[in-house]
């Protein structure tokens, strides 16, 4: 059976549910798609999940007005699309029924059976848990769906349905929310459905992000495109004939069709070239699809012989696939108008997979058989991502790491025995290492590229054969995080870093409390008497004998109230200590009488002396966190810098920007523009009518005539910040606005 097509991603479409026919009808529909993919499909329990949800949603309404019931059904729809099964479709019916009504998971499982309730358990959001921010939710929400994904991939194939369906529906959304939402979109959920290797999917969430994050910029291309369409349709219409002619003539056999790249992929181009959509000559791909492996390369040759291939853009995915078994040859040439025209070739098998990735893989458990070596290979990626983040608990850097390994661009490197490792685009050799093994990776000195030796920060490129050089005095260096990219090889960096960094602080620890109680004339108890120690910590709320050593080497625990807290002479003493002790071990002793810098509150506290990180500068309404620093105090930073990263997670301390504060911070804007006379003074009198002072200046020109100008602003608040931003994006001529 052919592929269902994808659902294009229309700007003028009427949102989905807004068509007259009643959702009962729209319900049986769904029922006759799952039927025509598995005619023994039990749809009786897709309708039983209808009845029941329409019951318990029946009186909500969604913020458009519309009925809530409209939401599930058309997850369900977009589920039937992908091909699964009854259990999916029905999940995808009942999935907010144990989150939004008073169903609970035992009813869905008592009523739908053990499969449908472990499908809809997997989607539920954790919402009995009090998270302290919305970072660690978002974290705890991803690991308890990846760790569902692992058990069955339809758990993910859900959650993206339902992620599709918000997404078309976000326009009646509170603005903020709307960034929000397609932000952790475009960040997560578009990477993730590529990474399964469902296009369409990507595509739309892609676009749909786009317009929320980047609305002028949206509106803008989108009218472009629309207003060259005629134009283009011809164009693609003649060069499909030349194609489908060339194709008779050599007797392969071949599906000829052609399309515009999607908004996002195109606004990519312009951003990276610098030009605008009508100066930019690729926007059109073409697709030849074939009935076999051999005619894939016989279609390449003709290609080839009919047009000049351009240098470097040549692509082979069939002899060596993507991760998410997408499979296709990929050239570009010089076309029929002497434009760069894109070809791609595949068979109708490959097509298929690109189209509905992984959601044809699930099927082997159904079947009750082991899986093969390309369902193997498909499921590879989400087990080696649990095992790599198993570890790690900060849930800002678990957020970073996964979307790590959900880049898109890859690199097929070579061991030297011949084995193929595809890695992230700007692997390293310390990457491959760690991909090798976590022990060659702590021991890499060196390392060979194609039989030289290469620097560890050399980029690593399609084809290139790597020799792992190893010393056991090696170990693995801070200056390493600067330029690894995986997840893998970071985590363990920072793992060893950490350990290495707790062992000495708690030696530090073990100094100062034993001088404190020097002063007080004990001595540091015995091995023998380690219990005093955990005695000494449990009161202090500072978990085991070690954990209160090593926060008294971080200086979260002054080494004074620590040694009362071992030694406690009698009732008045411990009171005392109570009095001492901190609220949360989390938090640092208090300051008093000082007041915080720039209306920050530490632990909820005023009056704790921090300072701001050159690395990030965090402004105003910025998501931030802090950590503790021996010598300097607590150090803010903005949750997505890099740096906080690499810091100890155990040093973290909650910190919160108090209301109403607008205090002036600097900032780095950088400016990518066209060189022509004007722009400076446009940008400047952005800046000037927005309240926004430029304290440092720096512009040059490239010589591809772009202006690349560095701001250094000062400004109030990060909503000012957003304002002034766009209001520069709209200046003709403007090319691009980044923080940096």
């Amino acid at each position: 059976m052919s592929p269902v097509a994808p659902p294009q991603f229309d700007e003028t479409a009427a949102p989905p549910g807004a068509e007259a026919a009643p959702i009962s009808t729209r319900v049986e529909a769904i029922c006759e798609t799952v039927r025509a993919h598995d005619a023994d499909a039990d749809v009786d329990l897709i309708r039983r999940a209808y009845d029941f949800a329409a019951e318990r949603h029946a009186g909500q309404l969604r913020r458009s007005g519309e009925p809530y019931l409209v939401h599930p059904v058309g997850v369900a729809r977009t589920i039937a699309d992908l091909r699964l099964d009854a259990a999916s479709v029905s999940a995808g019916l009942l999935h907010d029924c144990v989150e939004d009504t008073s169903a609970t998971a035992e009813d869905i499982g008592r009523l739908f059976g053990p499969e449908v309730g472990n499908l809809v358990e997997g989607v539920t959001k954790l919402g009995q848990i009090a998270w302290n921010t919305r970072e660690e939710r978002q974290a705890e929400n991803f690991r308890k769906m990846l760790l569902a994904m692992a058990r069955d991939i339809r758990v993910i194939l859900i959650k993206l349905a339902d992620r599709v369906d918000n997404m078309r529906t976000l326009d009646h959304m509170p603005r903020d929310k709307q960034e929000r939402i397609a932000r952790e979109t475009r960040e997560i959920y578009a990477p993730l459905a590529n990474r399964l290797g469902i296009q369409w999917m990507k595509i739309e969430l892609e676009d749909l992000s786009f317009k929320y994050l980047d609305r002028q910029d949206f509106e803008a291309l989108l009218a472009k495109m629309t207003g060259s369409e005629a134009t283009r349709t011809g164009y693609i219409s003649e060069v499909c004939e030349k194609l489908r002619e060339v194709m008779r003539e050599a007797d392969v056999p071949a599906e000829v069709t052609g399309r515009a790249k999607h908004l996002w992929s195109i606004q990519q181009k312009m951003r990276k070239s610098g030009r605008d959509v009508d100066q930019i000559y690729d926007i059109v791909a073409f697709r030849i699809v074939t009935d076999s492996v051999r005619n894939c390369y016989g279609a390449l040759g003709v290609v080839h012989s009919s047009w000049t291939p351009v240098p470097g853009r040549f692509k082979d995915f069939i002899a060596l696939p993507k991760g998410n078994l997408y499979q296709s040859l990929h050239t570009t040439v010089i076309g029929p108008r002497s434009d760069r025209m894109e070809v791609q070739i595949r068979t109708s098998e490959m097509h298929h997979t690109a189209e509905h990735g992984i959601a044809a893989h699930w099927r082997y458990k159904e079947r009750g058989k082991a899986p093969g070596p390309s369902d193997s290979k498909a499921f590879a990626w989400l087990h080696q991502l649990m095992e790599w983040q198993r570890d790690l608990k900060d849930p800002t850097e678990f957020i970073e790491t996964v979307k790590i390994d959900l880049f898109e661009e890859e690199v097929f490197v070579f061991t030297p025995k011949g084995d193929v490792k595809p890695l992230p685009k700007g692997s390293t050799p310390i990457d491959f290492a760690y991909a090798v093994h976590s022990k060659v990776g702590d021991h890499c000195s060196g390392a060979r590229v194609n039989g030289a030796i290469v620097p560890l920060r050399y980029q690593l490129r399609n084809g290139d054969t790597i020799d792992i050089l190893a010393s056991n005095t090696q170990k693995p260096s801070k200056d390493w995080l600067k330029f690894v990219v995986t997840s893998r090889a970071k985590a363990r960096i920072r793992q060893f870093l950490r350990v290495e960094q707790r062992e000495r602080h708690w030696k530090i620890g073990r100094d100062l409390l034993a001088k404190a109680l020097r002063e007080q004339n004990h001595s540091l108890p015995s091995a023998e008497r380690d219990d005093l120690l955990t005695k000494a910590a449990e009161r202090l709320r500072a978990g085991t004998a070690d954990d209160l050593l090593v926060m008294i080497g971080y200086g979260k625990i002054g080494p004074e109230q620590a040694a009362q807290a071992v030694y406690p002479a009698r009732a008045e003493t411990a009171a005392a200590i109570a009095a001492l002790q901190t609220p949360d071990p989390g938090a640092p002793v208090k300051r008093l009488g000082r007041k915080s810098v720039g209306g920050v509150r530490v632990q909820g506290e005023s009056d704790i002396v921090v300072r701001f990180a050159k690395c990030c500068s965090p402004v105003t309404g910025d998501s931030i966190v802090a950590f503790i620093s021996r010598g300097r105090g607590v150090i803010v930073h903005t949750r997505d810098c890099s740096k906080a990263l690499d810091l100890d997670p155990a040093r973290r301390v909650e910190v919160s920007w108090d209301e109403g504060t607008h205090t002036a911070r600097p900032v780095t804007l950088e400016v990518i523009s066209d060189d022509k006379p004007g722009i400076l003074a446009a940008i400047s009198k952005n800046f000037t009518e927005h309240g926004v002072n430029i304290t440092q200046a720096k512009c040059k020109t490239t010589d591809d005539r772009r202006g690349i100008n560095t701001f250094q602003i000062m400004v109030g608040h990060v909503d000012q910040l957003r304002t002034v931003t766009n209001a520069i994006k709209s200046i003709d001529g403007v090319l691009s606005v980044s923080r940096v």
